[in-house]
């Protein structure tokens, strides 16, 4: 009888009953990596019963992971390809499901004594595609920009090539890190530097006000020029699962989605969806 109900227990805990947790792995974004962990800690405070895993290493190895079925979400600074979601198709049967969580202006980096206060988007692209190569060009100082990037397996080195490079490569000067702090770190001790990434890592750097065009305002990546869409380079963040979200997945995700979770965005230093 005794040995009978030890079987008996030992399987109400495999099936997530007798105080077993629910575990939900996410994985992905280095961008989101630090949102993730702060809705995880928050979440989890409230319930006991569910643990969340949350790892980085940047938006392609997460939707990899998605694609391999090693991870519940994957966290992504940038849209999946289509190349991406038929990989899932073939494994899964299913294009995923995308959401929207946060949106961010992503952000041109420079020292703060470097002079330069503003770039039109034609002048970052020159400058990352090394056709611009001294800040003497874009109205600074008679010195060579050193560039800082993002390593491609980013989100953010995807999105700035697609978007600001119009696909164009980088030049191969760019120096290129494996985080947005350690592009943060760099350009903040090099005067002549310039980076890019999320707008909630500026910490002893200044964010470049950007213009579309020669003609028109520049704007800082700042909440109401996010809100209003004048800062020319804001993007959403996105979570990806393969499948409708159910159970403690949808909890959790609705949670984020809710004025409690999105608080948590404009704490970390992101914007809200809603």
């Amino acid at each position: 009888m005794k040995k009978l109900l030890l079987v008996v227990i030992s399987l109400l805990v495999s099936f997530g009953f007798m105080g077993s947790k629910n575990t939900i792995t996410v994985k992905g974004s280095d961008t989101m990596v630090i949102l993730a962990q702060r809705w995880a800690e928050q979440y989890m405070a409230k319930h006991g019963d569910v643990n969340i895993q949350v790892t980085g290493g940047g938006s392609g190895v997460g939707i990899s992971a998605l694609i391999n079925g090693t991870t519940d979400i994957c966290n992504s600074s940038r849209p999946m390809k289509s190349s991406e979601r038929e990989k899932l198709k073939t494994r899964f049967n299913t294009l995923g499901v995308e959401i929207k969580c946060a949106k961010d202006g992503l952000s041109v980096y420079l020292s703060e004594s470097n002079p330069v206060k503003e770039l039109t988007l034609d002048q970052i692209k020159k400058i990352y595609t090394g056709q611009t190569k001294n800040w003497s060009e874009v109205g600074g100082p008679n010195a060579k920009i050193n560039i800082y990037g993002r390593e491609n397996s980013s989100g953010t080195y995807v999105y700035f090539k697609d978007f600001v490079l119009s696909g164009q490569d980088f030049t191969p000067s760019m120096q290129s890190l494996p985080g947005t702090a350690a592009v943060v770190n760099a350009v903040s001790k090099d005067k002549y530097a310039v980076g890019f990434g999320g707008a909630a890592y500026a910490k002893g750097i200044k964010f470049a006000k950007v213009k579309k065009d020669a003609s028109s305002p520049a704007y800082e990546p700042n909440a109401e020029n996010v809100k209003s869409g004048n800062y020319p380079i804001t993007r959403f963040l996105y979570m990806y699962t393969q499948s409708r979200p159910t159970g403690a997945m949808k909890d959790y995700i609705d949670w984020i989605l809710s004025p409690e979770g999105q608080s948590w965005v404009v704490k970390v230093g992101y914007f809200p969806v809603k």
